[in-house]
C-alpha cells in the first residue's frame, strides 16, 4: 500500500480531489484519511457552510431542511478556501465542493488558479437502502454531533432529492471530462479507503482525460443500484 501511495502523491503533486456521494456515503471519513496519507490539505464545503451558518440564518434554514446553500453564498465563503495563502504548498482534498448544477466550473476555475487543478473526481457509490440504514444506525449512536439536517428522515429524503436534482449533473460534467473515479462505498472503512487508492492508481498510471463515452456509462455503477445522472434515487 505505501508504494501505491507514493505513486498517487508523486502524481498528484499540488492538485485536488473531489469527492461526492449521496449523504452517509463516508466523504469525509474518506477525504480526512486520503487527506493525512497524501499529505494533503482536508476542505468540506459542508463543514465551511455548518460553520458560516452560526452568523447566516439564511444558509441556517436552508441546510436544516436538506436544502444546498444558494450558489451565490457558496461562490463568497467556500471558494476562496481554494486560494488560501497556507495552503499553495499541498495538494488538496475536496469534500463535495460545488454540489449544485453550474458551481463546478467556478470550482475547476478556482482551483486551477490556486494551483491545485482538478485531477479527480471520487464518487462514493452506495444504494439508497444502504444510506437509510446508515442513517439509522447513525441516529442510535448519535456520532455525527447535533447536526440538525440528520434529525429526521423526511429530512434525510430532501437531502437525497438534492443530490439527484443538484448535483448529479455536477458529476456528469466531470464524467464528460475524464475525471470520475468511482469507489464502491460498501463494506469496511479499510475496504473504502482502499478501493480509493485503487481508483486514484488509474489516474496516476494513465492520467487519461479521454474517457471514452461506452465507458463512462457504466462510471457510477453501484453493485446493486446506481447514481442516475437524472431523475430520483434508484
Amino acid at each position: 500500500m505505501d508504494e501505491r501511495i507514493e505513486i498517487v502523491k508523486k502524481w498528484l503533486g499540488t492538485g485536488s480531489i473531489n469527492i461526492f456521494g449521496m449523504p452517509f456515503s463516508g466523504k469525509d471519513t474518506v477525504g480526512v484519511k486520503l487527506a493525512e496519507v497524501l499529505g494533503a490539505k482536508f476542505l468540506s464545503s459542508g463543514l465551511i457552510l455548518r460553520a458560516a451558518e452560526k452568523e447566516d440564518k439564511e444558509i441556517e434554514a436552508e441546510m436544516a431542511t436538506g436544502q444546498l446553500v444558494n450558489t451565490d453564498k457558496f461562490r463568497s465563503i467556500v471558494l476562496p478556501y481554494l486560494s488560501k495563502k497556507e495552503l499553495e504548498n499541498f495538494p488538496l482534498v475536496l469534500s463535495s465542493v460545488g454540489r449544485w448544477e453550474g458551481e463546478e466550473y467556478k470550482v475547476m476555475e478556482a482551483a486551477k488558479n490556486a494551483g491545485h487543478p482538478i485531477k479527480a473526481v471520487i464518487v462514493l457509490n452506495l444504494s439508497e437502502s444502504d444510506i437509510k440504514m446508515r442513517w439509522k444506525a447513525s441516529r442510535s449512536l448519535q456520532d455525527r454531533g447535533e447536526r440538525r439536517d440528520d434529525k429526521e428522515e423526511h429530512i434525510l429524503d430532501n437531502r437525497i432529492k438534492e443530490f439527484n436534482e443538484k448535483t448529479a449533473p455536477v458529476i456528469e460534467t466531470y464524467q464528460k471530462s475524464g475525471l470520475i473515479a468511482p469507489v464502491k462505498a460498501t463494506g469496511s472503512r479499510e475496504d473504502v479507503f482502499t478501493n480509493a487508492i485503487d481508483a486514484l492508481m488509474h489516474f496516476a498510471l494513465t492520467d487519461n482525460r479521454d474517457t471514452s463515452s461506452s465507458n463512462s456509462n457504466n462510471l457510477v455503477k453501484d453493485g446493486e443500484e446506481s447514481i442516475k445522472l437524472h431523475g430520483g434515487a434508484s
